[in-house]
């Protein structure tokens, strides 16, 4: 009698498990197609519509995509979104952003107008001027999806010349600023030697962040845009023709690496910079440093730094 019924109960486990594998659970498209989305970039917890171009118009998140959308995502889900509590570091694409701009007109960038007397450097003025040129501009605010503010964000450094003060003030009093929902601020240079804190002095709300070294702990995946930090005489466009021919490996090149900068004797940063001397060759490999950083340098200067400043200045 108990041979019989475990025979029954087996039998029961492996009916359930087929009429599971063949087709008692329905696996809906748009959860097959998660880990394709997660390799690419996007967030595996909410279906995402697929644009063969990114940048193309957003005609295709139609109706049908809206409602599936919100099929997929739990009452409590819409709750947050609908009432804002993704902010700071919690803000991701599908909480902070607002794609009901891009679906109207596609997506185009709107450029805040450059307000008498403000200053700006020339840095970001070649930021502007590129959007300003590019087919993705709007002079339209109606018609934007994504705002940048003409406000100089790059060098937020209280003791750098190009500081801009009151930022706080000027970006709140924007009417378009909505809490900074579709806009995308861009920084170079965050806080101030020695710790060099990622605080840009104004609160950036639901905005995008293209920084450059920005930190893990700030970074937020699939919403923030990681940029390199360039000098501030980077041209913007043109320049000579470089070296790399087609097959030529190695290519034919005087320089494998440069670089040249400030060498921190104290404070983040130290470590690493304080060690480029041992990869300087002064033929391809050329990494040059000056101690002369902040007001008392000469109290931290250690013995290779008069030699390391000779060779900064040549």
């Amino acid at each position: 009698m108990q041979a019989k019924k475990r025979y029954l109960i087996l039998l029961s486990a492996g009916l359930c498990l087929l009429l599971l594998y063949f087709g008692g659970v329905q696996v809906p498209a748009t959860s097959r197609s998660r880990h394709d989305r997660s390799r690419n970039g996007y967030r595996s917890d909410q279906p995402w519509p697929h644009f063969s171009d990114p940048l193309q118009r957003f005609n295709s998140w139609d109706q049908t995509d809206t409602e599936e959308y919100n099929l997929h995502i739990s009452p409590r889900q819409k709750r947050d979104v609908n009432s804002s509590v993704y902010k700071g570091k919690r803000c991701r694409m599908e909480s902070c952003f607002d794609f009901s701009l891009c679906q109207r007109n596609g997506f185009k960038v709107y450029v805040y107008p450059q307000q008498k007397g403000e200053k700006i450097s020339e840095s970001y003025q070649n930021i502007l001027s590129s959007i300003e040129g590019s087919r993705f501009y709007t002079s339209d605010p109606g018609q934007a999806c994504l705002f940048v503010l003409s406000l100089d964000t790059l060098d937020r450094d209280q003791l750098s010349p190009q500081y801009v003060h009151n930022l706080k003030t000027k970006v709140q009093s924007l009417q378009l600023w909505n809490n900074g929902r579709n806009h995308l601020i861009f920084n170079l240079y965050s806080g101030t030697w020695p710790d060099y804190t990622e605080d840009l002095g104004f609160d950036i709300g639901q905005a995008m962040l293209a920084k450059a070294s920005i930190s893990t702990e700030n970074f937020r995946p699939n919403f923030d845009v990681s940029i390199p930090l360039f000098s501030k005489d980077h041209p913007r466009t043109g320049g000579d023709r470089g070296y790399l021919k087609y097959n030529t490996i190695p290519p034919f090149r005087k320089y494998m690496l440069v670089f040249k900068g400030k060498r921190y004797l104290t404070g983040i940063g130290s470590d690493t910079r304080n060690a480029l001397y041992h990869v300087h060759n002064a033929e391809d490999v050329v990494l040059l440093t000056t101690c002369k950083h902040g007001k008392d340098w000469q109290k931290h200067k250690d013995s290779r730094c008069d030699r390391d400043n000779a060779e900064y200045d040549k």
